[in-house]
């Protein structure tokens, strides 16, 4: 037995050597969940207008490769991108089992929380390996002080259960908040063109283009409101003096790594050429960049724009309530945003659960050495991974702003919708739906029914029972 236990020694050693390693790549500090932006799966660049549209018809999404991006974020991207489509999430089963452990190495659950896990790891090790060399030592009561029994992390393991899964039930319950308010956003921005293209002739084409752009700029300026996306220290130079740069006025200090003093943090440069500023006109888009709230300007303005229709026979004051009413619906949206991104998990709770799971990780590797021995150090590793996992998932869609949701996406298709998929200079394809040109009445007398059995409305007559005439 003594050759086992001198390899197994020799394994763990090498084990702790390399968790020492990555622990001092990661410090101890890192401990404390830190918060992070990570790069959509579908994130793109969009090109610079160079027509009408500002989405080019030949775009395509520029997938990040490993000359803008790390190998870390490979989990982050789906090789499959389709933007002319409604994304559809990857969903994984049970048969992908062997791909998701192929993968681990790349998760970036593991890479937040591989601080923890590395700490908690290499102190199991080195309990571990205290506790043999007692035992071998012949200080059999020095190793038997050390051990504590499973009992107590029994007993303490419901509660830190309970306290992790509120958290991460409280933040899935603000996930899919989230998700509800942009598909809301998305439906009425849909009613709205309905009803401006039904009522074409009362709203007038130029008034229905102004909504129109104001409808496809209203996502985008609600997602640079929570999610603020200005341009770098080397953007801003190349644009500082062109007609191109436009600074916005912010409430609040914007914080970006790459400014150079203190006195850039409060602004906020933007490029006139992309999306969305430039769906709307320079005396319009000057004062939209001054206001705080842009997404609430946008909303105000459509209001102002449906209370100008004036009325006539076919538009009454019920159109123009029923079209007010989305423009609430868009107000109310932004407040529902706001509330989802400025309410975080109580500072006290967060504390509480992330000190008591610390806490009992740590000791965990005394209730379990006397019966795992030198397998300490791996056991209580994973389950580290395992506990640690499930706090840093809470924290990740406690904010689904933040990258949990597709917002890029979201905007896209909101734009497509309103702005009838317009990709190309003769693309109207929503709107032939509002346009009965080359259509008769007639062409749907000619259509069959929907068993296939291809009876026209002149065979109908035949097929009904033929009245019996009175004796």
């Amino acid at each position: 037995m003594a050759p086992v236990f001198n390899l197994l020694l020799r394994i763990q050693l090498s084990l702790l050597l390399l968790l020492l390693a990555a622990a001092v790549v990661q410090p101890f500090q890192s401990v404390v969940i830190k918060s992070r932006a990570i790069p959509s799966r579908r994130d793109y660049t969009l090109r610079y207008s160079r027509g009408t549209d500002p989405i080019e018809p030949t775009l395509q999404p520029t997938v990040l490769s490993d000359e803008n991006i790390d190998n870390e974020f490979i989990e982050d991207l789906d090789e499959e991108i389709d933007t002319f489509a409604d994304p559809n999430d990857r969903r994984y089963s049970s048969a992908d089992w062997a791909h998701n452990m192929l993968s681990l190495h790349n998760s970036t659950i593991l890479r937040e929380i591989r601080g923890p896990v590395s700490w908690i790891t290499a102190w199991s090790a080195i309990v571990s390996l205290a506790y043999k060399m007692f035992q071998w030592s012949g200080m059999h009561s020095l190793a038997d002080r050390m051990c504590l029994g499973s009992t107590p992390h029994s007993l303490i393991a419901s509660s830190i259960g309970l306290l992790l899964v509120f958290r991460t039930n409280s933040s899935y319950q603000k996930f899919t908040e989230g998700r509800k308010t942009w598909e809301q956003i998305l439906n009425t921005c849909r009613d709205v063109t309905r009803m401006t293209s039904v009522y074409e002739r009362n709203v007038g084409l130029k008034r229905k283009q102004r909504i129109q752009r104001l409808l496809a700029a209203f996502p985008y300026m609600l997602h640079h409101h929570i999610q603020p996306r200005c341009l770098d220290h080397s953007q801003c130079q190349a644009l500082k003096g062109s007609p191109y740069a436009l600074v916005l006025n912010e409430p609040r200090s914007i914080i970006i790594d790459h400014s150079i003093n203190a006195s850039c943090a409060k602004e906020c440069w933007v490029d006139k050429r992309s999306l969305p500023w430039c769906l709307l006109p320079d005396p319009v888009l000057n004062k939209c960049a001054q206001s705080h709230n842009r997404p609430l300007w946008i909303a105000d303005r459509l209001a102002l724009e449906f209370t100008e229709i004036k009325y006539d026979e076919n538009f009454s004051s019920r159109e123009r309530l029923e079209l007010l009413k989305h423009a609430s619906k868009l107000g109310e949206c932004i407040g529902h945003c706001e509330r989802i991104h400025q309410t975080a998990v109580p500072l006290n709770y967060a504390r509480h659960a992330l000190r008591s799971l610390t806490l009992w990780s740590f000791t965990l590797p005394f209730g379990l050495v006397d019966k795992l021995g030198l397998m300490t150090g791996p056991v209580v590793g994973i389950v580290a991974w395992l506990m640690y996992g499930v706090y840093e998932i809470g924290h990740r869609i406690e904010d689904p702003f933040q990258g949990s949701l597709r917002l890029s996406d979201l905007c896209n298709a909101i734009y497509r919708d309103v702005m009838f998929g317009d990709r190309n200079q003769a693309g109207m394809r929503r709107q032939s739906a509002f346009r009965k040109d080359n259509e008769k009445e007639s062409d749907w007398d000619r259509v069959g029914d929907a068993f296939g059995l291809k009876r026209t409305r002149e065979d109908i007559p035949i097929m009904l029972p033929q009245p019996v005439a009175a004796s």
